[in-house]
Protein backbone atom coordinates (compact mmCIF):
# COMPACT_ATOMS: atom_id res chain seq x y z
CA UNK A 1 0.00 0.00 0.00
CA UNK A 2 1.21 3.39 -1.08
CA UNK A 3 -1.42 5.55 -1.24
CA UNK A 4 -4.79 4.93 0.98
CA UNK A 5 -8.11 6.82 0.75
CA UNK A 6 -10.59 6.20 3.89
CA UNK A 7 -14.26 6.88 2.74
CA UNK A 8 -16.00 7.77 5.94
CA UNK A 9 -13.16 9.24 7.93
CA UNK A 10 -14.99 10.71 10.33
CA UNK A 11 -17.17 7.77 11.26
CA UNK A 12 -17.13 5.17 14.13
CA UNK A 13 -14.47 3.00 12.31
CA UNK A 14 -12.64 5.65 10.31
CA UNK A 15 -12.12 8.13 12.56
CA UNK A 16 -9.44 5.66 14.50
CA UNK A 17 -8.56 4.11 11.37
CA UNK A 18 -7.31 6.64 9.26
CA UNK A 19 -5.15 7.66 12.45
CA UNK A 20 -3.52 3.91 12.39
CA UNK A 21 -2.93 3.53 9.11
CA UNK A 22 -1.17 7.50 9.05
CA UNK A 23 1.23 6.28 12.35
CA UNK A 24 1.79 3.17 10.28
CA UNK A 25 2.28 4.50 6.07
CA UNK A 26 2.90 7.82 6.60
CA UNK A 27 0.50 11.38 7.15
CA UNK A 28 0.50 12.17 3.71
CA UNK A 29 0.10 8.67 2.11
CA UNK A 30 -3.65 8.59 3.62
CA UNK A 31 -6.40 10.95 2.54
CA UNK A 32 -9.60 11.07 4.64
CA UNK A 33 -12.32 11.23 3.01
CA UNK A 34 -15.74 13.42 4.00
CA UNK A 35 -19.22 14.34 3.03
CA UNK A 36 -20.06 17.96 3.24
CA UNK A 37 -21.32 18.95 6.75
CA UNK A 38 -19.31 16.11 8.20
CA UNK A 39 -15.22 17.47 7.91
CA UNK A 40 -12.77 16.48 9.57
CA UNK A 41 -11.69 18.21 12.56
CA UNK A 42 -8.39 18.83 14.97
CA UNK A 43 -5.97 15.64 14.58
CA UNK A 44 -7.86 14.32 12.01
CA UNK A 45 -7.79 17.02 9.67
CA UNK A 46 -4.27 18.62 10.85
CA UNK A 47 -2.36 15.51 10.61
CA UNK A 48 -2.84 14.86 6.64
CA UNK A 49 -4.56 15.14 3.79
CA UNK A 50 -8.12 15.18 2.70
CA UNK A 51 -11.01 15.59 0.62
CA UNK A 52 -15.06 15.22 -0.55
CA UNK A 53 -15.55 11.70 -1.00
CA UNK A 54 -19.59 10.95 -1.29
CA UNK A 55 -19.62 7.06 -1.82
CA UNK A 56 -23.14 8.64 -3.74
CA UNK A 57 -20.78 11.00 -6.15
CA UNK A 58 -18.28 8.54 -8.34
CA UNK A 59 -17.30 10.55 -10.34
CA UNK A 60 -15.95 12.44 -7.12
CA UNK A 61 -14.56 9.58 -5.68
CA UNK A 62 -12.83 9.08 -9.44
CA UNK A 63 -11.13 12.84 -9.31
CA UNK A 64 -9.86 11.67 -5.59
CA UNK A 65 -8.42 8.80 -6.09
CA UNK A 66 -6.51 10.25 -9.32
CA UNK A 67 -5.64 13.09 -7.94
CA UNK A 68 -3.92 11.57 -5.31
CA UNK A 69 -2.60 8.46 -6.86
CA UNK A 70 -4.79 6.16 -4.21
CA UNK A 71 -4.23 2.15 -4.58
CA UNK A 72 -6.20 1.20 -1.97
CA UNK A 73 -9.86 2.39 -0.49
CA UNK A 74 -11.39 1.27 2.56
CA UNK A 75 -14.49 1.76 2.27
CA UNK A 76 -16.38 2.60 5.60
CA UNK A 77 -19.60 4.35 4.47
CA UNK A 78 -22.87 2.84 5.92
CA UNK A 79 -25.65 3.55 8.30
CA UNK A 80 -25.49 1.51 11.82
CA UNK A 81 -28.03 -0.83 12.56
CA UNK A 82 -30.82 0.68 14.10
CA UNK A 83 -30.52 4.20 12.19
CA UNK A 84 -30.75 1.99 8.89
CA UNK A 85 -34.33 0.49 10.00
CA UNK A 86 -35.67 4.19 10.11
CA UNK A 87 -33.96 4.96 6.90
CA UNK A 88 -34.02 1.92 4.54
CA UNK A 89 -34.18 3.84 1.06
CA UNK A 90 -30.97 5.59 2.65
CA UNK A 91 -29.13 2.63 3.92
CA UNK A 92 -29.35 0.83 0.33
CA UNK A 93 -28.31 3.87 -1.64
CA UNK A 94 -24.94 4.45 0.74
CA UNK A 95 -24.28 0.56 1.39
CA UNK A 96 -25.30 -1.16 -2.18
CA UNK A 97 -24.84 1.92 -4.44
CA UNK A 98 -22.22 3.11 -2.27
CA UNK A 99 -19.94 0.21 -3.07
CA UNK A 100 -20.83 0.10 -6.33
CA UNK A 101 -19.60 3.17 -7.49
CA UNK A 102 -16.47 2.51 -5.18
CA UNK A 103 -16.16 -0.85 -7.02
CA UNK A 104 -16.11 0.72 -10.49
CA UNK A 105 -13.65 3.40 -9.80
CA UNK A 106 -11.18 0.56 -8.25
CA UNK A 107 -11.70 -1.24 -11.19
CA UNK A 108 -10.95 1.33 -13.49
CA UNK A 109 -7.73 2.65 -11.30
CA UNK A 110 -6.86 -0.41 -10.42
CA UNK A 111 -7.81 -0.42 -6.32
CA UNK A 112 -8.23 -2.81 -3.67
CA UNK A 113 -11.08 -1.91 -1.74
CA UNK A 114 -11.54 -3.45 2.09
CA UNK A 115 -15.50 -3.08 3.09
CA UNK A 116 -16.65 -4.12 6.09
CA UNK A 117 -19.22 -6.67 6.49
CA UNK A 118 -21.27 -7.83 10.25
CA UNK A 119 -22.64 -10.37 12.40
CA UNK A 120 -25.91 -8.41 11.15
CA UNK A 121 -25.43 -9.61 7.64
CA UNK A 122 -26.85 -13.49 9.13
CA UNK A 123 -29.83 -14.03 10.37
CA UNK A 124 -32.13 -16.59 12.39
CA UNK A 125 -31.72 -19.21 10.11
CA UNK A 126 -28.11 -19.41 11.01
CA UNK A 127 -26.00 -21.38 13.41
CA UNK A 128 -26.05 -19.27 16.66
CA UNK A 129 -22.95 -20.62 18.99
CA UNK A 130 -19.58 -20.56 16.47
CA UNK A 131 -21.50 -19.30 13.66
CA UNK A 132 -19.44 -21.24 10.55
CA UNK A 133 -18.21 -18.90 8.25
CA UNK A 134 -19.77 -20.21 5.34
CA UNK A 135 -23.93 -20.43 6.54
CA UNK A 136 -27.00 -19.13 5.30
CA UNK A 137 -27.91 -16.00 5.29
CA UNK A 138 -30.91 -14.70 5.24
CA UNK A 139 -31.08 -11.20 7.46
CA UNK A 140 -34.17 -9.56 8.51
CA UNK A 141 -32.54 -5.94 8.54
CA UNK A 142 -32.37 -3.67 5.72
CA UNK A 143 -28.69 -3.35 7.44
CA UNK A 144 -28.33 -7.08 7.42
CA UNK A 145 -29.16 -6.92 4.02
CA UNK A 146 -27.11 -4.10 2.70
CA UNK A 147 -24.38 -6.52 4.30
CA UNK A 148 -24.82 -9.80 2.27
CA UNK A 149 -25.60 -7.57 -0.76
CA UNK A 150 -21.93 -5.97 -0.10
CA UNK A 151 -20.26 -9.40 0.34
CA UNK A 152 -21.58 -10.49 -3.10
CA UNK A 153 -21.07 -7.16 -4.84
CA UNK A 154 -17.49 -7.53 -3.76
CA UNK A 155 -16.96 -11.30 -4.70
CA UNK A 156 -18.68 -10.46 -8.04
CA UNK A 157 -16.18 -7.95 -8.85
CA UNK A 158 -13.06 -9.90 -7.74
CA UNK A 159 -13.95 -13.04 -10.15
CA UNK A 160 -15.26 -10.82 -13.14
CA UNK A 161 -13.16 -7.99 -13.14
CA UNK A 162 -9.68 -9.01 -11.00
CA UNK A 163 -10.47 -6.43 -8.39
CA UNK A 164 -8.50 -6.94 -5.35
CA UNK A 165 -11.50 -6.66 -2.61
CA UNK A 166 -11.40 -7.90 1.00
CA UNK A 167 -13.68 -7.86 3.65
CA UNK A 168 -14.15 -9.08 7.36
CA UNK A 169 -17.83 -9.52 9.19
CA UNK A 170 -17.29 -7.27 11.89
CA UNK A 171 -19.02 -8.11 15.78
CA UNK A 172 -19.57 -4.88 17.90
CA UNK A 173 -17.33 -2.73 18.25
CA UNK A 174 -16.12 -1.35 21.63
CA UNK A 175 -14.24 2.15 21.49
CA UNK A 176 -13.66 5.23 23.80
CA UNK A 177 -12.88 7.10 21.06
CA UNK A 178 -16.13 8.00 19.27
CA UNK A 179 -19.10 7.90 21.01
CA UNK A 180 -22.06 5.38 20.04
CA UNK A 181 -24.33 6.22 17.04
CA UNK A 182 -27.26 4.15 17.03
CA UNK A 183 -25.93 0.44 16.49
CA UNK A 184 -27.31 -2.45 18.34
CA UNK A 185 -24.18 -3.45 20.52
CA UNK A 186 -23.95 0.39 21.49
CA UNK A 187 -24.58 -0.78 24.69
CA UNK A 188 -21.89 -2.46 25.22
CA UNK A 189 -20.20 1.23 24.70
CA UNK A 190 -22.99 2.79 26.71
CA UNK A 191 -22.12 0.86 30.07
CA UNK A 192 -18.58 2.21 30.36
CA UNK A 193 -19.84 5.87 30.13
CA UNK A 194 -22.40 5.12 32.55
CA UNK A 195 -19.90 3.67 34.87
CA UNK A 196 -17.31 6.01 34.35
CA UNK A 197 -19.73 8.91 34.94
CA UNK A 198 -21.37 7.23 38.23
CA UNK A 199 -24.77 6.71 36.54
CA UNK A 200 -27.04 4.15 36.76
CA UNK A 201 -27.15 2.31 33.29
CA UNK A 202 -30.23 1.30 31.88
CA UNK A 203 -29.77 -1.58 29.55
CA UNK A 204 -31.75 -1.93 26.44
CA UNK A 205 -30.75 -5.58 25.72
CA UNK A 206 -32.23 -8.49 27.19
CA UNK A 207 -30.16 -10.55 30.05
CA UNK A 208 -28.99 -14.23 28.84
CA UNK A 209 -28.63 -12.07 25.14
CA UNK A 210 -25.47 -13.10 23.59
CA UNK A 211 -23.47 -10.79 21.53
CA UNK A 212 -19.46 -11.33 19.46
CA UNK A 213 -17.84 -8.32 20.50
CA UNK A 214 -13.99 -6.65 19.24
CA UNK A 215 -12.17 -3.67 20.80
CA UNK A 216 -11.94 -1.46 18.27
CA UNK A 217 -7.51 -1.75 18.45
CA UNK A 218 -8.41 -5.27 17.49
CA UNK A 219 -10.97 -4.06 14.71
CA UNK A 220 -8.27 -1.92 13.35
CA UNK A 221 -5.27 -4.49 13.04
CA UNK A 222 -7.96 -6.94 11.77
CA UNK A 223 -8.61 -4.87 8.46
CA UNK A 224 -5.34 -3.83 8.05
CA UNK A 225 -4.09 -7.47 8.71
CA UNK A 226 -6.18 -8.29 5.94
CA UNK A 227 -5.41 -5.80 3.84
CA UNK A 228 -1.82 -7.16 3.76
CA UNK A 229 -2.32 -10.13 3.68
CA UNK A 230 -0.97 -12.64 0.47
CA UNK A 231 -3.69 -12.82 -1.42
CA UNK A 232 -2.54 -16.10 -3.21
CA UNK A 233 -3.44 -17.46 0.40
CA UNK A 234 -7.00 -16.13 0.52
CA UNK A 235 -10.29 -18.07 0.09
CA UNK A 236 -13.06 -16.64 1.04
CA UNK A 237 -11.95 -12.42 1.37
CA UNK A 238 -15.94 -11.39 1.12
CA UNK A 239 -16.04 -11.61 4.19
CA UNK A 240 -13.66 -13.36 6.92
CA UNK A 241 -15.60 -13.93 10.50
CA UNK A 242 -13.55 -12.10 12.92
CA UNK A 243 -14.23 -12.59 16.76
CA UNK A 244 -12.36 -11.78 20.14
CA UNK A 245 -15.36 -12.37 22.54
CA UNK A 246 -18.74 -12.87 23.59
CA UNK A 247 -21.09 -11.84 26.68
CA UNK A 248 -24.44 -11.16 27.85
CA UNK A 249 -25.02 -7.78 29.54
CA UNK A 250 -24.39 -9.43 32.94
CA UNK A 251 -21.69 -10.36 32.40
CA UNK A 252 -20.31 -7.12 30.77
CA UNK A 253 -21.66 -5.26 33.98
CA UNK A 254 -19.84 -7.92 36.82
CA UNK A 255 -16.35 -7.40 34.73
CA UNK A 256 -16.81 -2.94 34.67
CA UNK A 257 -17.90 -4.15 39.03
CA UNK A 258 -15.07 -5.63 39.66
CA UNK A 259 -13.30 -2.39 39.14
CA UNK A 260 -16.21 0.40 39.56
CA UNK A 261 -18.14 -1.90 42.53
CA UNK A 262 -20.62 1.29 43.24
CA UNK A 263 -21.86 0.24 39.45
CA UNK A 264 -25.42 -0.10 39.23
CA UNK A 265 -27.49 -1.32 35.77
CA UNK A 266 -30.92 -2.10 35.60
CA UNK A 267 -32.97 -3.40 32.44
CA UNK A 268 -34.91 -1.06 29.97
CA UNK A 269 -35.27 -3.50 27.32
CA UNK A 270 -35.68 -1.79 23.62
CA UNK A 271 -37.70 -3.68 21.28
CA UNK A 272 -36.26 -3.00 18.37
CA UNK A 273 -32.57 -3.77 19.81
CA UNK A 274 -33.55 -6.66 21.56
CA UNK A 275 -35.50 -8.00 18.01
CA UNK A 276 -32.44 -7.58 15.86
CA UNK A 277 -29.64 -8.74 18.80
CA UNK A 278 -31.85 -12.10 18.67
CA UNK A 279 -31.31 -12.51 15.05
CA UNK A 280 -27.69 -11.97 15.18
CA UNK A 281 -24.71 -14.85 16.37
CA UNK A 282 -23.80 -15.44 19.93
CA UNK A 283 -20.51 -15.57 18.35
CA UNK A 284 -19.01 -16.17 15.66
CA UNK A 285 -16.37 -19.52 14.31
CA UNK A 286 -13.02 -17.38 12.96
CA UNK A 287 -11.44 -20.33 11.97
CA UNK A 288 -10.98 -19.34 8.59
CA UNK A 289 -9.33 -16.05 9.04
CA UNK A 290 -6.66 -17.40 11.67
CA UNK A 291 -5.91 -19.91 8.92
CA UNK A 292 -5.66 -17.44 6.00
CA UNK A 293 -4.25 -14.81 7.08
CA UNK A 294 -3.26 -15.76 10.73
CA UNK A 295 -6.00 -13.64 12.14
CA UNK A 296 -6.02 -13.70 16.09
CA UNK A 297 -7.21 -10.74 18.77
CA UNK A 298 -4.91 -9.32 21.45
CA UNK A 299 -8.03 -8.36 24.09
CA UNK A 300 -10.68 -10.67 25.91
CA UNK A 301 -13.48 -8.99 28.21
CA UNK A 302 -10.80 -9.11 31.03
CA UNK A 303 -8.27 -6.70 29.36
CA UNK A 304 -10.64 -4.52 27.37
CA UNK A 305 -12.31 -3.74 30.07
CA UNK A 306 -9.50 -2.76 32.36
CA UNK A 307 -8.16 -0.50 29.14
CA UNK A 308 -11.78 1.00 28.64
CA UNK A 309 -12.78 2.20 31.56
CA UNK A 310 -9.02 3.80 32.06
CA UNK A 311 -8.69 5.48 28.93
CA UNK A 312 -12.33 6.71 28.97
CA UNK A 313 -12.00 8.40 32.49
CA UNK A 314 -8.68 10.10 30.52
CA UNK A 315 -11.35 11.12 28.23
CA UNK A 316 -14.21 12.20 30.33
CA UNK A 317 -12.19 13.60 33.37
Amino acid sequence: MKNILIIGSTGQIGSELTRELRARYGSQHVVAGYIEGAAPTGELKEGGPSAIADVTNAQQIADVVARYGIDTIYNLAALLSVVAENKPRLAWKIGVDGLFNILEVAREHSCAVFTPSSIGSFGLETPRKMTPQDAIQRPRTIYGITKVSTELLSDYYHLKYGVDTRAVRFPGLISYVTPPGGGTTDYAVDIFYSAVRGETFHCPIQAGTYLDMMYMPDALNAAIMLMEADGNRLIHRNAFNVSAMSFAPEEIYAEIKKHRPAFEMVYDVDPLKQHIAESWPDQMDDSCARQEWDWKPQYDMATMTRDMLQKLAERLH
